[in-house]
């Protein structure tokens, strides 16, 4: 995990860079494909997709050594061949599981928050999940343990292969050519993340395009079907932590109010969006019929509330490189600890930027926490070795949290009507 950590140090900021530059791009062209909370949004959904990967929470049904060491056929000696091979086996493993991730309705709960954006931009890329709880991705890389791909290689290339998917989530490159014969291209992937009928489930592939092709979900971008983004069930949030769990608590709730006890354990391995036949017009759920004129996900606000917006998120981000930085030198109940922290504020700042009623009570709340752990400590896990006065920036930042959190909820907020304080 440490490892992981010391790569997303220098990851996160390589990644904000070309967010930055495509947005300014997009300025001076006059064509922005970004706006302020759907982006906002997606980055802090990437922050808490890498908090759980990097605390290793969730169960692991089986390991990549344990099938290279019962499996393998064969030992491969670490030259350019076991590059290749790992890298072709990672990608195989990847459309098939991105496969079921879109056909069967349990895998789709731990997708969908990469779908949910109603942008296509590369903060979209960053809409990674926290509820894919259950590891079974090394069923899919067998291929690989057969013919005795090292585990060192896999543990190598799985990162950089995932990192490698970020640059075609954009707008602003079109279609390339040759290349569109080999790799998957940003023509291919707004094609794969647009909600047209002509599009649904198409361009599985994550860095190859050829499993498209040879399995028969490959679907060319076409300028008379212009790709719209979203899922069809629309998220109607900014919180990420929401977004991971809605299609889960859809399924929970169908499960329970179906009469059929066949239906309540085969809802969970169904085709992705399928309900029990009682359920359906009993419990309607709200879902895009027409994929041009649905109303996109908005709410209110203020240049002032966006700058606090943008203040949290800068923040949060900060927290989380030294998190990474200090990573070996932090006790694993500690480093539980710290991810909670930033967890629960990158909920309430985005809560906050949905007027949900609870906002202001997780924001107060995790304010007061922060201060009492920094008092307590005399330190904010190890900052102030590297940082003078490293606990008063955090007792800063604690103290703004609260004064601008009760300013912009009394005084200022953005939603208009009357807000009630009440969980």
């Amino acid at each position: 995990m440490e490892t992981y950590a010391t790569a997303l140090l220098y990851a996160i900021p390589f990644f904000m860079l070309l967010l930055i530059f495509e947005i300014a791009y997009g300025y001076f062209v006059k064509n922005q494909k970004h706006t302020f909370m759907d982006s906002v949004s997606s980055i802090s959904s990437g922050l808490t997709n890498i908090i759980k990967d990097s605390l290793g929470i969730g169960i692991v049904l089986i390991t990549y050594p344990y099938l290279l060491e019962h499996f393998g056929l064969f030992e491969i000696k670490t030259t350019w061949a076991v590059w290749l091979i790992a890298f072709i086996a990672i990608d195989f493993a990847g459309y098939w599981n991105h496969r079921l991730s879109h056909k069967i309705n349990f895998f789709w709960n731990q997708h969908v928050i990469h779908h949910s954006s109603e942008e296509f931009n590369l903060a979209c890329a960053l809409r990674q999940s926290i509820s894919n709880l259950l590891g079974y991705v090394p069923f899919l890389l067998l291929p690989a343990a057969l013919s005795g791909v090292p585990a060192e290689v896999i543990a190598v290339l799985a990162p950089v292969h995932l990192f490698a998917q970020f640059w075609y989530h954009t707008q602003h490159i079109g279609k390339m050519g040759w290349l569109e014969f080999i790799i998957v291209t940003p023509s291919q992937h707004r094609v794969h993340h647009a909600i047209n009928p002509e599009y649904i489930d198409k361009n599985l592939g994550q860095l190859l395009c050829v499993w498209d092709r040879w399995f028969g979900t490959y679907q060319e971008e076409m300028v008379s079907v212009p790709a719209q983004y979203g899922v069809l069930k629309p998220a109607r949030t900014w919180n990420p932590i929401h977004i991971n769990f809605q299609h889960l608590a859809i399924l929970i709730k169908d499960a329970w109010n179906t009469r059929s006890y066949w239906d309540k354990i085969r809802i969970w391995f169904m085709p992705t969006g399928w309900r029990p036949r009682d359920v359906i017009n009993k419990y309607p759920i709200s879902i895009i019929n027409d994929v041009y004129t649905f109303e996109k996900y908005a709410t209110p606000s203020t240049p002032a509330f966006k700058m606090y917006i943008l203040f949290q998120l800068l923040s949060t981000t900060f927290l989380l490189l030294f998190m990474f930085y200090n990573f070996g030198n932090i006790e694993a109940t500690y480093l539980a600890l710290y991810g909670g922290f930033v967890f629960v504020g990158i909920y309430g700042y985005t809560s906050f930027m949905d007027g949900a009623k609870a906002a202001f009570w997780v924001e107060i709340g995790r304010a007061i926490l922060g201060l009492f752990f920094v008092f307590l400590t005399n330190d904010w896990f190890g900052l102030e070795t590297y940082i003078y006065l490293g606990s008063w920036v955090i007792v800063i930042y604690f103290s703004l949290t609260i004064v601008f959190t009760s300013y912009f909820w009394w005084y200022a907020n953005p939603f208009d009507e009357k807000v009630e304080l009440s969980l």
